[in-house]
C-alpha cells in the first residue's frame, strides 16, 4: 500500500513510532505498507485516527 507509507511519510512518523503510537509491533505495522496484511477494524481505526484518514480506506 505505497498510499499508507506516502502518508505516514507525510505525518512525520516512522513505522516504528506509527507502531508504537498505536500498539502494535513495527513488523505487523511493516506487513500493512507491504500488502501481505490487512489491519483489523480497531487497529484501522487507531491509524486512521494517527493519520488524520477515514479508516475504510483500510477495506477497499
Amino acid at each position: 500500500m505505497d498510499w499508507l507509507k506516502k502518508i505516514r511519510k507525510e505525518k512525520g512518523y516512522t513505522q516504528e513510532s506509527l507502531a508504537k503510537a498505536i500498539g502494535i509491533a513495527k513488523t505487523t505495522y511493516s506487513s500493512y505498507e507491504q500488502g501481505y496484511r490487512r489491519p483489523s477494524v480497531k487497529t484501522a481505526k487507531a491509524l486512521a485516527e494517527k493519520l488524520d484518514i477515514k479508516w475504510t480506506i483500510f477495506f477497499k
